[in-house]
């Protein structure tokens, strides 16, 4: 609520006069909450606070606006018809290796087999998403998912995943997985699926690959 209030006055675009009276009265909490609020909020990076001369400046940070676009996009699902699927389109890039060095452990391995219906083919299909589709991925985020469990063995400990069922090209069955500690930004997606998709759909890097993602993981 309070990152929503400091938006409405702004705060995510630009610096913004505030003090912590105002905010205490705009989010019906006393000045001395509103204050712990804030402190706690700068802590987790959601906000940043400057002073100028007498005045104090507010701004919502980076973090702070995926926080709001997350409660955006789940309130937006609640609200709106619901989806049954989403299309997302990229273009294909040869990643760094390390989604067949993952995919190919057997603790991934056999929860993909259990949970998603299928043995991965040993690596990732790498998809840069383009502008127009980031809040299509953003989205995704906000529905149920099929969770990947993290696991330990004797040399290190591997993170857990979420995964959403797909479509690639409307012929290939596929997942999408984002893992909890993604290598890459939010506008890459990873595909995993039971065949190697560029051999099967002639892919190169460059090709604008759609991916169709199914919004109920049963």
């Amino acid at each position: 609520m309070t990152l929503y209030k400091l938006a409405e006055l702004g705060a995510n675009e630009k610096h913004v006069p505030y003090t912590t009276e105002d905010v205490a009265k705009n989010v019906g909490v006393s000045q001395q909450t509103a204050s712990r609020r804030l402190i706690q909020m700068q802590h987790e990076g959601l906000i940043e606070r400057m002073k100028e001369g007498r005045n104090q400046t507010i701004q919502i940070t980076s973090e702070g606006v995926r926080e709001l676009t997350g409660m955006y996009n789940v309130l937006k699902r609640v609200f709106e018809a619901p989806k049954t699927d989403l299309l997302l389109r990229g273009v294909l890039f040869t990643g760094l290796a390390e989604g067949s060095y993952y995919v190919s452990k057997e603790g991934y391995r056999k929860q993909f087999r259990a949970k998603l219906g299928f043995d991965p083919f040993p690596g990732t299909l790498n998809i840069r998403l383009s502008k127009e589709d980031l809040s299509e991925r953003r989205l995704l985020e906000g529905y149920p998912s099929v969770y990947i469990e993290g696991f330990q063995n004797q040399k290190r400990s591997y993170g857990p995943a979420k995964c959403y069922k797909a479509i690639v090209e409307e012929k290939v069955p596929a997942a999408i997985i984002l893992p909890i500690r993604a290598h890459y930004g939010e506008d890459v997606i990873e595909i995993i699926s039971p065949e190697s998709l560029r051999k099967r759909l002639n892919l190169k890097d460059g090709d604008v690959v759609r991916v169709r993602t199914f919004l109920n993981p049963n």
